[in-house]
């Protein structure tokens, strides 16, 4: 996925992981990192070991954050190596990670964005190239500034080699179905690239409480909550039908929107006068038309196997959401959802997301 080379000692040294200190098992790599702990588990699919790919984990770039002093969520898991996420990756059965990084940077001004980004992109592609059997990335792009964004992923894709860009669920407080965002959108679709997106949390619903208390309200609601309303948004608004080359794939499941899809389908026909434009299609044909793809971060096989009627199998790809432990059982989810042919399961597990990233198999 990413072709760029040299600096490779100080690539390591300029990115840092959020490591999650509940996992430490795994045998030594090809680059000669040796572990302890089991060896690395390899995932048959009927006979066939496949390789495995896990489009959402997270990684963090001191470098660039230090340059809006942004602090670190989680001090305590920093990693200065690559030991503790190889071990994890090994225990779980994940041959490859999909780096990503939240983004943190959508208010700063124009100068010092495009330098984070530089800075941030730089030090993913060195570290890719470092540890390119085990570790892909998306790039990022300071989309509060569309045009430069645009030129962000451009660059990426043609000088440092990355197939796929990330980004959060609304930018500042807007929505991306907004016609500013056009620009970056537009050169999404020409480049071909997948684009990740992590949703930032509804944080306009804070200040009223309403998600205050027990429960963790603004992570376990706020965050699918705010993925629905982006996806649902980039339908209504025409998004998806301007640009019907792009592909994005939509964190923890997509939100609540598969869930409960079937009702943007029912608005258009019971209120059509209070939804238009409509959509050139019903809502529900978005999930499954090839546009839109979702990670398997939904739980259970009984919820994997709703989203796969929901949305196709080849919509569908593992996500562990590294390091933060909400799960470490996404292969033994996959395995485990019944109904799914073997050909599903290999696609699931790793086909469909080394096909959108350009993974060799």
């Amino acid at each position: 996925m990413l072709a760029r080379e040299g600096a490779v000692a100080a690539s390591q040294a300029a990115i840092a992981f959020t490591g999650c200190p509940m996992i430490a098992a795994a045998a030594s790599d090809s680059h000669g990192h040796t572990h302890t702990g089991p060896r690395r588990r390899e995932v048959v699919v009927n006979g066939r070991r496949i390789k495995t790919v896990d489009v959402h984990a997270h990684c963090a770039v001191p470098a660039a954050m230090a340059l809006i002093k942004h602090p670190l969520e989680a001090p305590g898991l920093l990693m200065s190596d690559i030991d503790t996420r190889i071990a994890a990756m090994d225990a779980q059965g994940i041959d490859v990670e999909a780096l990503s990084i939240n983004p943190y940077w959508y208010r700063a001004e124009r100068d010092i964005a495009a330098e984070l980004i530089r800075v941030q992109n730089e030090a993913l592609a060195e570290f890719c190239v470092a540890n390119s059997d085990r570790f892909v990335a998306f790039a990022t792009v300071a989309l509060q500034h569309p045009d430069l964004a645009a030129e962000q992923v451009e660059h990426a894709v043609k000088s440092l080699g990355f197939r796929g860009v990330g980004v959060g669920g609304s930018v500042a407080g807007v929505e991306l179905a907004n016609p500013k965002f056009h620009p970056f959108w537009a050169k999404c679709e020409e480049l071909g690239v997948l684009v990740f997106m992590h949703p930032q949390g509804t944080r306009e619903l804070e200040p009223s409480g309403r998600l205050a208390g027990s429960g963790l309200l603004t992570n376990t609601i706020g965050n699918p909550l705010e993925t629905t309303i982006a996806l649902s948004h980039l339908i209504f608004e025409g998004t998806l039908d301007r640009f019907p080359g792009l592909k994005i794939c939509a964190a923890h499941g997509g939100g609540f929107l598969p869930s409960y899809a079937n009702r943007s389908d029912a608005v258009c026909r019971t209120f059509p006068d209070r939804v238009g434009p409509l959509p050139k299609k019903s809502p529900t044909a978005y999930l499954r038309d090839g546009q839109l793809f979702f990670d398997t971060i939904v739980f259970t096989p009984e919820a994997l196997r709703h989203l796969v009627a929901e949305t196709g199998p080849g919509q569908i790809m593992i996500g562990t959401d590294y390091p933060f432990p909400w799960t470490s059982t996404e292969v033994d989810l996959v395995l485990d959802t019944p109904g799914l042919s073997d050909e599903q399961r290999i696609a699931i597990l790793g086909g469909t997301a080394a096909r959108l990233l350009g993974i060799a198999s």
